[in-house]
């Protein structure tokens, strides 16, 4: 009988350390949950709070672009920058790169372009100060004002992009230059330099130096074989290029409608064997 009642206290011993091993470690899983569920909460506001800041800074970007190229007429004026800035976005979510600094760059850009300001050095000047008093921090600072230096065409001399946000940018850049907006931008550029919509006795310039390239010569129409019909095969990003075929094509469909209404031709006029 005492040995039963024995055995009994030792099995209720027993039932009872699991209990309390059950317990503990029920508890410790408890407060695990907890933690981690506090860590995400963090981390989640912590992003929602960069979240609002990043864009509390490209709200002011666009509010700094209205105000000092709203009233462009040559093609380079907010809506381009909207769009370009649009466009970076989209191309850098689709190729994975840093989409804050795609779209402040892009946003930017034109505001120390050579064909926009007469001090290009004081218009980056003028930028990077910006940057600094909004409080972008410094590498996104210096990784912006590097796409800034580098994302023009300039004939074709430019220097290759470093990052793949600059690359990004610089499609961007290229994309709002060709396509049916590329195409209005051309002939609205060219009206604002004072510049022939056409003029058969004039061949395309080739293999131009960046002052030759920036002079006030040539038509309209030359552009598109100076320049826009290039960039098709100067993208950066597959993205890019999948984008630029689209409106490459519609180019050629264009300039090929163009010299028909050119020469007076249509083919209504053609006729039938």
């Amino acid at each position: 009988m005492i040995f039963i009642m024995e055995e009994h206290t030792i099995i209720m011993g027993w039932i009872q350390a699991a209990a309390g091993r059950t317990t503990t470690v029920r508890t410790e899983t408890a407060v695990a949950s907890v933690r981690e569920a506090m860590e995400e909460a963090a981390v989640v506001e912590a992003e929602t709070e960069m979240n609002g800041m990043t864009q509390g800074i490209i709200s002011r970007a666009e509010r700094l672009v209205q105000e000092q190229l709203g009233g462009d007429s040559s093609g380079h004026d907010w809506w381009h920058l909207f769009r370009v800035a649009r466009t970076a976005r989209r191309i850098a979510e689709a190729e994975g790169a840093d989409v804050f600094v795609c779209e402040l760059a892009a946003l930017l850009h034109d505001l120390a372009d050579e064909k926009l300001v007469e001090d290009q050095e004081a218009g980056q000047r003028r930028i990077e100060a910006w940057l600094n008093e909004t409080g972008v921090s410094p590498g996104d600072t210096d990784h912006i004002m590097e796409i800034i230096r580098t994302v023009s065409y300039s004939g074709g001399h430019g220097v290759p992009m470093r990052t793949l946000e600059g690359r990004i940018v610089q499609d961007a850049d290229r994309l709002d230059a060709i396509g049916a907006i590329g195409i209005g931008r051309t002939f609205a550029y060219g009206g604002a330099k004072g510049r022939l919509m056409h003029d058969p006795a004039q061949a395309p310039r080739e293999a131009m130096t960046r002052e030759e390239y920036r002079s006030s010569g040539g038509t309209a129409i030359n552009h598109f074989y100076e320049k826009l019909l290039k960039l098709k095969d100067l993208m950066n990003t597959d993205t890019g290029r999948a984008l630029a075929l689209e409106r490459h094509r519609y180019m050629e469909g264009f300039l090929e409608q163009f010299y028909q209404e050119w020469e007076g031709e249509s083919p209504m006029f053609r006729k039938t064997p």
